[in-house]
């Protein structure tokens, strides 16, 4: 069964132009923005849905993987893990955070479609930003242009999919200011899955990444203020949330945030904080999840971080300069190599409400039925390229 539901648009002709605004105020006080604002709107407050997925088993627990797979620029190498990986492959749901639709340097896929029709998944995918360039860092330098210039999230299932929901945020930071001129702002895509038990609502989240601690809490504040308006369903909760310890909306405050780690000690901080961020830096985020319901500390493999750096990693370095100035690098530098060169953070998760979490010491009639306990899958790599800057994690649960 093909899409049902497809995103398309006709702006391609005034990205020039709107590029050369210096920021939002400027942009939405136009006379070009007035006259295509109902249109972008559209765009954004659209989503598109599949089917690709053959009718499926009754299981005795389902598994659960989010993953976000950077843009979806290593398509083969990631449609390759999650086709063949052995534990990725038995993925009943899929949240993907970071997902391309007509972007060059993922060339100009539409990467939520294609990833669903080759595995045979039903797919949602809710386009987050309509990109005026390129993107950031060494995407700059992709051969091409965009075509739809769409970016977003997006969730895959094996089952039935139906109900489907845009949570929106509200942005850390003008999208309009610096290199990656963009009209939008992040959304949740929220979707029933229809499995064979029941329903369970399941919500893909990516928060912004260049924004500070207490924006990345009140854009959790903001899904759960949303689903608690919805009728009430078993819950699974996952996606890439940023909790880098951090707060990067500007430079000012990701140096000054990098000093007071320094003085707290580099290795303490790389042991004790940055794999566990909800103890104290993310603490308030993490509160919030708590205070509606959701469990998150058993459903994630403890102290086990999902995003690595390396003072040696060109791209990454590259992307942070973005952010940080180039005279701060040394400093990177001195700090990481305290470490080894390297310095990894914990920044996706999963949450659960009303749902049973399975673990890999519980049997079922089934022998070859294996359940895992939460579990970081990394590094995925295809041909000795890495499949994404995030390591995947899985878990296994039933209603």
């Amino acid at each position: 069964m093909s899409s049902t539901i497809t995103l398309s648009h006709n702006l391609h002709e005034h990205f020039e132009s709107l590029s050369r605004f210096n920021d939002s105020k400027e942009l939405l006080t136009s006379e070009l923005y007035t006259q295509i604002q109902p249109e972008v709107k559209a765009v954004l407050n659209s989503h598109e849905v599949g089917f690709f997925a053959p009718p499926a088993p009754k299981k005795p627990f389902y598994r659960a993987v989010t993953w976000n797979i950077e843009r979806g620029i290593e398509f083969d190498g990631i449609l390759h893990q999650l086709a063949n990986h052995a534990e990725l492959k038995a993925a009943d749901i899929l949240l993907i955070p970071e997902t391309d639709m007509g972007m060059a340097r993922s060339a100009n896929r539409n990467v939520a479609k294609e990833l669903a029709e080759a595995l045979g998944l039903n797919y949602f995918f809710v386009p987050t930003y309509i990109n005026l360039s390129k993107g950031n860092g060494t995407e700059i330098h992709f051969e091409g242009d965009n075509t739809h210039a769409i970016h977003g999230n997006a969730i895959l299932s094996r089952y039935p999919i139906k109900d489907f929901h845009n949570i929106p945020l509200h942005n850390a930071k003008d999208k309009m200011k610096g290199k990656e001129k963009r009209l939008g702002h992040q959304q949740a895509p929220a979707c029933t899955v229809v499995l064979p038990q029941g329903e369970v609502r399941v919500i893909c989240a990516h928060l912004d990444a260049h924004s500070s601690k207490r924006h990345r809490r009140d854009q959790m504040r903001m899904i759960m203020r949303y689903i608690n308006q919805l009728p009430k369903l078993p819950t699974l909760f996952g996606g890439d949330l940023n909790t880098t310890t951090y707060n990067s909306k500007n430079a000012f405050w990701a140096i000054f945030g990098f000093w007071v780690r320094v003085s707290m000690g580099v290795r303490y901080v790389i042991a004790k904080h940055y794999p566990y961020p909800n103890r104290f830096f993310e603490k308030s985020l993490f509160k919030t999840l708590e205070r509606h319901g959701f469990n998150y500390e058993n459903w994630n493999e403890p102290g086990v971080c999902t995003l690595h750096y390396h003072v040696e990693d060109l791209k990454k370095i590259k992307n942070l300069r973005d952010l940080v100035p180039q005279w701060c690098f040394k400093f990177i530098d001195w700090a990481c190599a305290k470490n080894n060169g390297y310095c990894s953070f914990k920044i996706d998760w999963f949450a659960a409400r009303d749902l049973k979490l399975v673990h890999e010491n519980q049997s079922f009639p089934d022998p070859h039925t294996a359940p895992l306990s939460p579990k970081v899958i990394g590094p995925l790599k295809y041909q000795d390229r890495e499949c994404s800057d995030h390591d995947a994690i899985l878990v296994d649960f039933r209603i």
